[in-house]
């Protein structure tokens, strides 16, 4: 005991600063349970499971599981609330968040009250002796609101549609910079896409992606254009602070240096959007794709033939274009431990359930075999040419024959080895497949695919660097992958193409490494 307490009061102290101030400093002494150990402070904090003092020796995190408490400044540990503050999106606030909570306080033996609040909701976790456990203060708003309200230090958690933009990642880093980057607090809840929607009256069925960034910069403004009759196109976006809006301006206007036309429709909710639009023949909107409602998607298309849907496998794969995760931003501090078991809930197997029936794609494993990926091989066919023969095709078909290609798939900027925040997320639930032993004595193949800027030789490298970089995050993360299966990188480089590269975004769906099991 005496052992474990020391180790709780000098291991723990790496996690300085872990915990917000959010209490007058009080005294207090921690002491071991045979009373061998003492340390005497002013505690800042309490989260449920670590006390944080400040000591002669500086701020200390130590275990409450080690020590007892005593002094006026002890917290009641019978009654203590954990309370997290969380704000942003409200498709998710008002829609995801309370089912993933209700699910979780079932899971706790918990159950779940709601009250509303001001401009927000909380939702309290109480025990069966009727006291709180938890509380959740909810405000539904924006992505825009919900980045604000994190960088100001008013939530702990920001829900977000979008990837923080350059102004908030600098405002961040501003702020706290010895602090994680935003980058690095980050949880992928759910998966989603932008889909173009039309009304199912309207005859176009696949719209080119650069055709939807000259239809909504104004460049193009008649069906007939694209197919149609000769009427004029009705434009409808969400609102300018709403992240699916920003998320569609920043990957297709921007990339292309286009504005935003004037006289777009802009509506307030995903589900307003996709009402307009599904009752009127002529118009088009940009929405999420679990909020399509009564309208159509379009598949998106290129000049080169290729047609892509936002099947959920697309999405679970990148393969779509444009994805578009729901983000968990955290604070970067130490939440309670009631929150932090919430979040750990957010990533099982029963979370993955409610994200499926709320519309979502959820993040869960599937396996695709070869023999299912025709669509994929004919475009691998299309795309040959000089660089890239029947030989290297045939190559690949021999390498990947009885194998399954997994769901997680890993990409890259131009050029680069870095991961994007979704693949981030995707080693870890690779790796705890692994752990659990979903591919015992098996074979995992990380296979490396380029775009085709470059000579193929040069891309055959990086394709290949970037499988192993891949290989290697995985083998990181865990103790026991070696031992569990054999873990190989090859590289095929630009022989299997997902998307035209006629664009920036094309080519980036390219840059990837997959993962195949044999």
């Amino acid at each position: 005991m005496l052992q474990r307490a020391r180790a709780a009061i000098a291991a723990v102290a790496l996690l300085l600063a872990t915990i917000p101030q959010t209490a007058p400093a009080q005294d207090v002494e921690l002491r071991s349970f045979d009373g061998t150990v003492e340390l005497e402070g002013n505690l800042i904090a309490y989260d449920g499971a670590y006390y944080q003092i400040e000591t002669v020796y500086g701020p200390l995190t130590v275990s409450a599981e080690g020590v007892s408490c005593a002094g006026p400044g002890c917290p009641d540990l019978t009654s203590f609330v954990a309370e997290a503050y969380i704000a942003g999106a409200a498709t998710v606030a008002e829609g995801l968040l309370p089912d993933l909570l209700s699910a979780f306080a079932a899971q706790q033996d918990l159950s779940l009250q709601r009250e509303d609040e001001g401009d927000g909701l909380v939702y309290t976790l109480m025990r069966p002796d009727d006291q709180p456990a938890a509380r959740f203060f909810v405000r539904p708003t924006t992505t825009d609101g919900g980045f604000l309200a994190l960088l100001n230090g008013e939530v702990d958690i920001a829900l977000s549609l979008r990837e923080p933009d350059a102004p908030e990642r600098i405002a961040a880093r501003d702020q706290a910079p010895d602090d994680p980057p935003l980058t690095r607090r980050v949880r992928v809840l759910a998966l989603d896409a932008l889909v173009p929607i039309v009304s199912p009256d309207n005859p176009v069925t696949s719209i080119d992606m650069s055709e939807l960034a000259r239809l909504f910069s104004g460049e193009i403004d008649s069906w007939a254009a694209l197919g149609g009759p000769d009427a004029p196109v009705a434009l409808h976006l969400l609102a300018p602070g709403l992240g699916p809006a920003q998320d569609f301006a920043g990957r297709i206007l921007l990339a292309t240096d286009r504005p935003l036309a004037d006289g777009i429709i802009r509506h307030e909710s995903a589900a307003d959007l996709a009402r307009a639009v599904a009752r009127d023949a002529f118009a088009i909107g940009i929405s999420s794709r679990s909020t399509v409602g009564a309208a159509r998607s379009l598949p998106l298309t290129g000049p080169c033939g290729f047609s892509q849907s936002a099947t959920p496998d697309a999405i679970k794969s990148e393969d779509y274009p444009l994805t578009a995760p729901v983000y968990l931003y955290l604070a970067p501090y130490r939440l309670p431990q009631l929150v932090r078991q919430f979040l750990d809930f957010t990533e099982t197997s029963e979370a993955e359930r409610i994200v499926q029936a709320a519309g979502y794609v959820n993040q869960s494993l599937t396996r695709t075999p070869l023999s299912l990926q025709g669509e994929r091989l004919g475009n691998a066919v299309l795309a040959a040419g000089e660089e890239v023969n029947l030989e290297t095709l045939q190559a690949m078909l021999r390498r990947l024959a009885g194998a399954e290609r997994l769901s997680p798939t890993f990409r890259f900027a131009g050029g680069a080895t870095e991961l994007d925040t979704q693949s981030r997320a995707a080693i870890g639930r690779l790796v705890t497949a692994i752990e659990a032993g979903l591919f015992d004595g098996r074979t995992l193949l990380f296979v490396g695919f380029s775009d085709s800027a470059g000579s193929a030789q040069v891309n055959m490298r990086l394709a290949q660097n970037r499988a192993e970089a891949v290989l290697e995050a995985v083998r990181a993360a865990t103790d026991s992958a070696d031992a569990r299966v054999t873990l190989r990188a090859e590289a095929f480089g630009e022989a299997l193409p997902m998307a035209c590269e006629d664009t920036d975004w094309g080519s980036a769906v390219n840059r990837r490494v997959e993962v195949w099991v044999e």
